[in-house]
């Protein structure tokens, strides 16, 4: 494989798809790292995109909307396929590789919780689904950190499907069939209750309003610059670990539809606005206070992605950004997934109240993925940019403050004319 080649005749794409950051030394690194693994040449890249989400927070798994983006941060793999079933993977900063044989594709308990789980729950459901899929070798690195709040577990899972999607179905899975594999994998192989929010974004990719309630959600893609507006969309990790908040994060969900079913309904978004308050009468003592809190969030956030998409389409970025601070006041206030129990740290309301100092009336800030730990997400005027960066680092910890830009692409494949698939 030329990689020079390959980077060479893609300049125009991978300026896109990393926001002009140069990229040749990670490729050429990581074919070298192919070739030291598995003694041969790979045969194709594939990358999976990392998402933010800009609004719509804990909405999707209640079948409602959600404004969110692929980021030029990504996972990325060079692969080749193999003879036979065996699926080996080695990713950067493991020393021992992932093998799945895929001619088994049960769930296994004890790979709960676990690469191996997200690798063989992919290749189960495109299976089901009647796609081809086979052994392939594989080297991985990321930019999309763990704990980042960038989805990182969403984009290894989309990357394996398009590493099957590539090395064994031409191309030729559609983006929001392969989310919905992904997602399976998280749910009923690895055993997180997360919606679809992280892995069609990072599916689909560019800035991306999605309604999750028919049966096949609508995925609408928006242009806009917020560069243009002299915006940076920058994440803080405010620290915190999310290894053991896998209940924490399943409460949300589980609180949500008991109110759902409380009003006869399977989920938050069968609900009409007003039933809600409506039914408090009956609704009170019947499911915990906390769960008609987060519902309330929940009826309020589908409205305000359906505010902030009209905003940008009608270029009001005042009121833009005024309804992502709304959104994050309702994370905190009503949804309740900024602080975790029993822990006197409290990382995430303190880098908000420190951006709320630095930006009121010029910026914008918010919680930013599933909360209790993780990230931020903030829009700094990028005259203030380093201002902030230097702030916020200084309290959270060197290269806290990460920059993004939107990338056109969701999942992508990357190969030299002639060669794989």
């Amino acid at each position: 494989m030329d990689v020079r080649a390959i980077l060479n005749a893609n300049a125009a794409r991978f300026a896109a798809l990393y926001g002009g950051r140069d990229q040749s030394g990670r490729y050429a690194a990581l074919a070298g790292e192919f070739r030291n693994r598995f003694a041969r040449e790979p045969e194709a890249f594939v990358s999976a995109p990392g998402r933010t989400e800009v609004v719509g927070n804990h909405t999707d798994h209640n079948l409602g909307r959600v404004l969110a983006a692929a980021v030029n941060l990504d996972t990325l793999a060079a692969v080749a396929p193999r003879e036979g079933s065996v699926a080996t993977l080695y990713s950067a900063g493991y020393a021992e590789p992932f093998v799945v044989d895929l001619s088994d594709l049960a769930p296994r308990p004890e790979e709960r919780e676990t690469t191996f789980a997200l690798i063989r729950g992919v290749a189960a459901r495109l299976n089901e689904l009647g796609y081809r899929i086979g052994g392939f070798d594989a080297a991985v690195s990321s930019t999309v950190s763990k704990g980042s709040g960038l989805s990182s577990s969403a984009a290894f899972e989309v990357l394996i499907a398009a590493i099957l999607d590539a090395l064994y179905n031409g191309w030729t899975i559609d983006p929001k069939l392969a989310a919905a594999a992904s997602k399976f994998a998280e749910n009923r192989y690895f055993g997180k209750p997360s919606g679809l929010m992280d892995q069609m974004a990072s599916a689909v990719g560019g800035l991306v309003t999605i309604d999750f309630l028919p049966d096949e959600p609508v995925v609408e893609a928006l242009q806009y610059d917020f560069s243009k507006k002299g915006l940076a969309v920058c994440v803080v990790s405010a620290g915190g670990d999310h290894g053991d908040l896998t209940g924490e994060y399943a409460s949300i969900p589980v609180e949500m539809k008991a109110v759902a079913k409380a009003l006869g309904k399977s989920v938050l978004a069968e609900v009409e606005p007003g039933e809600l308050m409506r039914a408090l009468p009956k609704l009170k003592n019947a499911v915990p206070d906390r769960a008609i809190l987060r519902a309330f969030h929940f009826i309020d956030e589908t409205a305000r992605v359906e505010r902030a998409v009209d905003a940008l389409r009608r270029d009001y970025i005042g009121d833009f950004l005024s309804i992502v601070i709304e959104s994050g006041e309702s994370s905190w206030k009503l949804l309740q997934n900024l602080y975790v129990a029993g822990s006197t740290n409290q990382e995430m309301p303190l880098a908000l109240e420190l951006s709320r100092r630095m930006l009121s009336g010029r910026g914008a800030w918010r919680i930013h993925g599933g909360g209790f730990a993780g990230t931020i997400l903030a829009f700094v005027p990028v005259s203030m940019l380093d201002d902030y960066r230097r702030t916020m680092d200084a309290v959270f910890g060197p290269g806290a403050t990460v920059a993004l830009s939107i990338r056109p692409e969701g999942a992508a494949l990357i190969r030299q004319e002639g060669v794989c698939c």
